[in-house]
């Protein structure tokens, strides 16, 4: 899913005040912990990930593999923490155009 520049400073500006819900572990990102992502994102819509790691490249790697994996859209990845948006038949989340 393409957004617009506009709909990425809606969600986040939504995302702002949201708490990590999914933190990844010394184990890494297992398959446990993308099944995790997935419930969250079909929960909430709208979710942060924490991801502990002091290497950019391991980072970049690893929030690409979760939005491949869930079908997301990484909104924004600014440190160790990323949020990611998926829209769900029901939508929460209205997005302006």
């Amino acid at each position: 899913m393409q957004l617009s520049n506009k709909q990425k400073q809606f969600l986040k500006a939504l995302a702002h005040k949201l708490k990590p819900v999914v933190l990844l572990g010394s184990n890494g990102l297992t398959e446990g912990v993308l099944a995790e992502i997935d419930s969250a994102l079909t929960t909430h819509e709208l979710i942060k990930v924490k991801i502990p790691s002091s290497d950019r490249e391991l980072k970049s790697q690893i929030t690409e593999t979760i939005a491949l994996n869930t079908q997301a859209t990484l909104v924004q990845a600014i440190g160790n923490i990323a949020v990611y948006y998926r829209a769900n038949e029901e939508s929460k989340i209205e997005l302006p155009r």
